[in-house]
């Protein structure tokens, strides 16, 4: 309807986004433990996480670290952008994730 249209627009002008629904975080977690997808527990330890690789900086309390979705969505689409020898794979701009996917991971990683 055009009112959920309205709100989702002074939402994003306002930089607030929707609580994710608990299936929306489980979709996100199954993509980033996925080793066929993100991957993520191959560089970063996570909460729950087995066997997490030590390259990147643990990925906790992501919401104080990172309050700026749309910031942490760059450094997964493309962490290059930032730091020329970041070793993280350019997710979003080798197609390795969706744009879908990476804010799936997002609605997650914000949980931890």
């Amino acid at each position: 309807s055009h009112l959920v249209k309205l709100m989702l627009f002074l939402m994003s002008l306002s930089g607030m986004t929707m609580a994710a629904t608990p299936e929306q975080i489980a979709a996100g977690k199954a993509i980033a433990w996925d080793r066929k997808g993100g991957n993520c527990l191959a560089c970063h330890s996570m909460p729950e996480g087995d066997s997490p690789g030590n390259l990147g900086p643990p990925l906790i309390a992501m919401q104080a670290r990172i309050p700026d979705r749309q910031k942490l969505y760059d450094q997964i689409y493309d962490a290059t952008q930032l730091n020329t020898g970041s070793r993280m794979p350019p997710f979003g701009k080798y197609h390795i994730l969706t744009e879908t996917e990476i804010n799936a991971v997002l609605d997650y990683l914000y949980t931890l």
